[in-house]
């Protein structure tokens, strides 16, 4: 019978140890917390985002980070796959708003629950408090007098092969497949401080570097800072790189007390990391009003200092803007908020509504990867075979999840690459041998 070792009890190792265990491995999965699926826990805010309903193409579009790598297990493994798991474990799911799709009882201890009950159903044997420390291996010698298996191996690129595991308190487990499924760095509290990756540095692989996503900025500003706690909706935020705009998104956002956070922002912190790692001067603009063009929102606000127009001018602004927001844009139009309204310039009108469209702030850094929900980096999918998850460097090595170079935005778009790539490790480590 063939043993399969899986390496975390995450989404992505949960599932390929199911995976494994339904086409008839022996497997034992190990997870180093106290119990499996600590971060599933806490994903979309304790109710468990599993997947979104978007097509095949809109997921990998979804996925900033090498989605296209995807394409083969979301092919073989997809987001109805994913629901119909669900449904047959007891888990019935529902759809809201942008797709997301999420357990009808909006608990995500029951979607941990039942594929915890469904690993012991299918008779894997997990082990908590198991922390390994080592990828065991053997070169791969070639047998034969004609060399025909060692010109094989040279055209796979497997020097060596995995033959399980060793453990810090110094037991092993041996297997004919080991899958590496600990996570990327986010939230190390719940087991995800970069083990895969430094395992995976030691045979071999490259590791591009790690970066947070989907993370709150930081900023210079102090004005930003001083509005914490304000949450802006049907905004557009754009980010810009030594003053190039590089994206944009439209939605909501959240000022805090380090910067800005909320959807649009974590959206667009994935890239904002990566230039400001190479020491890049990064902005965010914010248009107040995208869905009105500079002559229409010029109108807006003569009308509105018509209205007002015997009024202090952070009086005559009441109407467009949250009270809090109205001295910040002045300020950055240059206009003291105790003018009357009726002394405003039309070019002083002008420029107010040029800030409007394109409040500036600095950023001047991330949170800490420790509070990001993802990881940008990981194994170098170039050197992981896409339709299987095996190695292209060790034989019987699989990778899946946060520990690969995958990271997708928020709306079920990373739990549903977790068990694609699960499914895809979990089955091939059988089918493979």
């Amino acid at each position: 019978m063939d043993k399969v070792i899986v390496v975390g009890a995450g989404p992505a190792g949960m599932m390929a140890a199911i995976k494994a265990a339904e086409n008839g491995a022996e497997v034992v999965l190990l997870e180093k917390m106290n119990r499996p699926g600590k971060k599933m826990l806490i994903t979309g805010k304790g109710r468990c985002n599993i997947t979104n309903v978007a097509e095949k193409q809109e997921l990998i579009r979804n996925i900033p980070g090498n989605g296209k790598f995807l394409y083969s297990c979301l092919k073989a493994y997809d987001n109805e796959d994913v629901q119909l798991f669900f449904l047959t474990l007891g888990v019935p799911t529902k759809v809201e708003r942008g797709g997301r799709v999420f357990p009808v009882s909006d608990k995500a201890a029951d979607v941990v629950d039942a594929m915890v009950l469904q690993l012991h159903e299918l008779g894997v044997k997990l082990i908590t408090d198991a922390r390994v420390t080592e990828i065991l291996t053997e070169d791969m010698e070639a047998s034969g007098s004609d060399g025909l298996e060692k010109a094989v191996q040279k055209e796979d690129s497997h020097s060596q092969r995995a033959v399980g595991v060793k453990l810090a308190d110094g037991r092993e487990y041996q297997g004919h497949s080991v899958i590496v499924a600990t996570g990327g760095m986010s939230y190390p509290g719940t087991g995800s401080t970069g083990d895969g990756s430094r395992w995976a540095v030691r045979l071999g692989h490259r590791v591009v570097k790690q970066l947070p996503a989907l993370v709150p900025l930081e900023t210079e500003d102090e004005w930003v800072k001083e509005l914490q706690g304000l949450a802006l909706k049907n905004v557009r935020a754009a980010l810009l790189s030594e003053g190039e705009k590089i994206s944009d998104m439209f939605g909501e956002m959240l000022f805090t007390h380090f910067g800005v956070s909320g959807p649009i922002v974590l959206s667009l912190s994935r890239q904002a990391a990566q230039e400001l790692d190479k020491g890049r001067f990064v902005e965010l603009e914010l248009d107040l009003k995208p869905a009105l063009t500079m002559e229409q929102l010029d109108a807006r606000l003569l009308r509105d200092f018509e209205k007002y127009q015997n009024k202090e001018i952070k009086n005559g602004m009441r109407d467009l803007l949250p009270g809090r927001l109205i001295e910040p844009v002045l300020d950055a139009a240059y206009l003291k908020p105790d003018r009357p309204v009726h002394t405003i310039t039309r070019e002083e009108r002008r420029k107010l509504a040029e800030v409007l469209k394109c409040l500036p702030m600095i950023i001047s850094g991330t949170r800490p990867i420790a509070e990001a929900i993802v990881t940008a980096g990981g194994v170098d999918v170039k050197e992981i075979d896409p339709k299987t998850m095996e190695s292209k460097l060790v034989k019987g090595l699989y990778f899946a999840g946060e520990t690969l170079d995958i990271d997708g935005y928020t709306g079920g778009y990373n739990l549903q690459a977790a068990f694609s790539m699960g499914a895809a490790a979990g089955n091939w480590s059988v089918w493979n041998n």
